[in-house]
This record gives structure tokens, C-alpha cells and sequence, in this order.
């Protein structure tokens, strides 16, 4: 063997390591729910309900937290709307529980975010809206004066919303978006992820300055390729300068359907298998709810979190000895409400024992109408097809792995 070859693989072993190193990163609290490396990658959704309609809220918030979503952002535009977050929290604590709550907060939005702090455990703004102008078509450059002007316009009005949420012990998001970068920047680095970056890093800054630091950072793109770019530059930055703040990762706007779940996955998986990300939210054009299990599902799929039962099986050939696919449902249908399993369904003997050598269980094609059963490598026993999905449930029985499905 090429000794060159084996010298390079040495050097770079972690290139051939299924494990994923995460990128260090500091503890941001919101609510009880901690943020950072130390801890699993955390699941958030928003809202789509009025926030003025305070019951409406209240029951959106809950069927987000009741399918699994750990913090739940809600817009807050004006401020009624900041006042009403404060009626929201007071019901959701009376008649539920103590929901980690966000504030969205945009255009010129200083004294909605000051009064909205009293009552969530972290807001979230936008740099490119947070003073807020209308463009200037006619424009064609920023002079130094202009652009010292704006920096000091954003740092007068900034500091009281950094001082009430420090002295609170509450956390800020500052939420980049693509689509909406100051003009300011445009003019200087063009509608592109360094754009994206700067944006960011002058109210990183900012609170840097100010000792502030329960920050979280997103950087978010309708497009993947452009949010990855500016993930991955934003994350190189703040290494560089001794910022070890969270990201928040999204493919924002990404649309519905299977498309709107592809596009977030190759987003936010791809970052994920990188090691960055601490908290993630899938966007969709769908009821918020729908958002979760696509969350959970890309995070089992790199090995982040497991929350549900993971299921390995072939895609099925002139082989299969049954009807794979519905044996697979049914196989769902009676373990999917357990967790933490890797359960195998594999149409033949062929590639079978060898392609789910690391599940825990395994219902294996044996022969015409027989079905093998696996715990791990181990064939345990062979039973006729028709009992094969109760045999597979009084195995797990057997191994104390079992638990009854929730009756609704």
C-alpha cells in the first residue's frame, strides 16, 4: 500500500469517523430549556396564531409543546401585541405550563421589545430591520459620516433592550435573514452570506461591549446553499474572534410538502454532520406542528437525538420473500410509539443478517412464508409469516424493552 496513502489517513482519522464533534459552544439558557454543546440539539417551532388572540396563542402553543417542541417564538408587531404576550404567559402557566417562550420583533421595534422582555425568556431581533429605513433607490453610495451616524443610532437604541434582558438573566436571538440585510450592507457587500455575517457581527459586538452574552445566532436563507455558506463563514468568524455563541439553524420559507422537508433537511442536516447547530426549526407552509417530526427525524438521522424507534429496511428485489412494504407498516404500526430502538425488516437472507448487524431487532425473510427473528446478530427463532409482528412484540416483551402505546 501506498505509504503516502496510509500516512494521510492516520492524520486525518476524524474524516473517517461516523461520530459528529460538535463546535464548542457556551450555555444559553431559555426558560429551562439549556442551548449550547453541552446539550442535545434543541427543537423549536413558531406559532401562526394572532398574538392579540390570546386563547388562540394559548392553544397553538400547546399542541407545539405537547407533539415535542421545546421552545415556541410567537411575532409580536406592536405594542398590543407585546401585552398580550404577558396575558399569554399568565394562562399558559394557570391552565398548562411554563412554555419556553421567543419574541419576534422587527421594524423600529425598541419599545415592543422592552415591554415584550418582561414576559418571554428570550427575544429575538433582526438586524436588518432593527432600524429600519425605507431604501433609497436613487442612492449610490454610504458615506463614512452616514454609516457612523447608523452604528451610533443602533447602539443608543440597542442598549436598554441589552441592559433589561441582562439584568433578567433572559437570552436574545439576533436572527439574520437573507432576505432582508440593511441597505447599508448591501451597498457593501453586496446581497451575499459576508453581508449576512457583518450584519451580524456588529451587534455581536455590540453586546460583547456591553458584557452581555446569552446570545443565540441565525443565519437564514430561503436558499440552502446560501444559508450554508453563511453558517459556515459566521461560525469561522466568531471562532476567530473568541465568540463561542449557539446557532440557530433554518432553511427559511422553504415551502410545504416533500419539498419543503427536503430543502430543510439539506440545509440543516449537512450543518449538523459538521458539527454545528445547537438549536434547530424546520419552516414549513404547514400547521407549526407538522414542523416537529421533521425536526426529530433529521436529528435521529445524524445520531443527535433519539426519540423514536429507527427502522432499517431494504428497498426490496426479485429476492423478498413477502410483501415488504406492508410488513413494514405493520412492523410501525405496533413499535412506533416506542423509543430508542433500531428495529430491521429485511426481505431475505441474502444481505439481511449482515445489513442490520447493528439493529436490535431483526424480521428477517427465512423462506416462502417463514420469518426469522433477530435479537441483534442472533437468530432467536423462526415463526410462520403470519405471526411474525407478534412474535417481533413478544420478543421486546421478553427483553423488559416494551412499553403499553398511549391511549388517547
Amino acid at each position: 500500500m501506498n505509504s503516502s496513502f496510509v500516512d494521510s489517513v492516520d492524520s486525518s482519522s476524524k474524516r473517517y469517523d461516523t461520530k459528529i464533534y460538535r463546535r464548542s459552544t457556551r450555555t444559553v439558557m431559555v426558560g429551562d430549556i439549556s442551548i449550547g454543546s453541552d446539550h442535545p440539539v434543541r427543537v423549536q417551532s413558531m406559532i401562526n396564531e394572532d398574538t392579540l388572540d390570546i386563547d388562540g396563542a394559548v392553544a397553538g402553543i400547546r399542541r407545539l409543546h405537547e407533539v415535542g417542541c421545546e421552545i415556541v417564538r410567537l411575532t409580536v408587531p406592536s405594542l398590543a401585541h407585546a401585552k398580550a404576550v404577558g396575558e399569554i404567559r399568565k394562562k399558559l402557566i394557570a391552565t398548562y405550563a411554563r412554555v419556553p417562550l421567543v419574541a419576534d420583533v422587527h421594524h423600529n421595534g425598541m419599545k415592543i421589545a422592552l415591554e415584550v422582555a418582561k414576559h418571554v425568556d428570550k427575544v429575538r431581533i433582526n438586524p436588518g430591520l432593527f432600524v429600519f429605513e425605507q431604501p433609497d433607490p436613487l442612492r449610490k453610495e454610504f458615506s463614512a459620516d452616514e454609516i457612523n451616524s447608523i452604528s451610533n443610532r443602533i447602539i443608543e437604541r440597542f442598549k436598554p433592550l441589552v441592559a433589561l434582558l441582562k439584568e433578567q438573566d433572559k437570552a436574545l436571538r439576533i436572527g439574520v435573514n437573507h432576505g432582508s440585510l440593511a441597505e447599508r450592507m448591501l451597498f457593501s457587500y453586496g446581497d451575499t452570506p459576508l453581508g449576512m455575517v457583518e450584519s451580524a457581527m456588529e451587534f455581536v459586538r455590540i453586546c460583547d461591549s456591553l458584557d452581555f452574552h446569552n446570545i443565540v445566532i441565525s443565519m437564514k436563507a430561503s436558499r440552502a446553499p446560501v444559508m450554508l455558506a453563511a453558517y459556515r463563514l459566521m461560525a469561522d468568524r466568531m471562532d476567530k474572534e473568541g465568540f463561542n455563541y449557539p446557532l440557530h439553524l433554518g432553511v427559511t420559507e422553504a415551502g410545504d410538502g416533500d419539498y419543503g422537508r427536503i430543502k430543510s433537511t439539506a440545509g440543516i442536516a449537512t450543518l449538523l454532520s459538521e458539527g454545528l447547530g445547537d438549536t434547530i426549526r424546520v419552516s414549513l407552509t404547514e400547521a407549526p406542528e407538522k414542523e416537529i417530526p421533521v425536526c426529530y427525524s433529521i436529528l435521529q438521522a445524524v445520531g443527535l437525538r433519539k426519540t423514536m424507534v429507527e427502522y432499517i429496511s431494504c428497498p426490496s428485489c426479485g429476492r423478498t420473500l413477502f410483501n415488504l412494504e406492508e410488513v413494514v407498516q405493520k412492523v410501525r404500526g405496533a413499535t412506533q410509539h416506542l423509543t430508542g430502538l433500531d428495529i430491521a425488516v429485511m426481505g431475505c437472507i441474502v444481505n439481511g443478517p449482515g445489513e442490520m448487524a447493528d439493529a436490535d431487532y431483526g424480521y428477517v425473510g427465512k423462506g416462502p412464508g417463514v420469518i426469522a427473528l433477530y435479537r441483534g446478530r442472533e437468530e432467536i427463532k423462526k415463526v410462520p409469516e403470519d405471526q411474525g409482528v407478534e412474535a417481533l412484540v413478544d420478543l421486546i416483551k421478553e427483553d423488559g424493552r416494551w412499553i403499553e402505546p398511549h391511549k388517547k
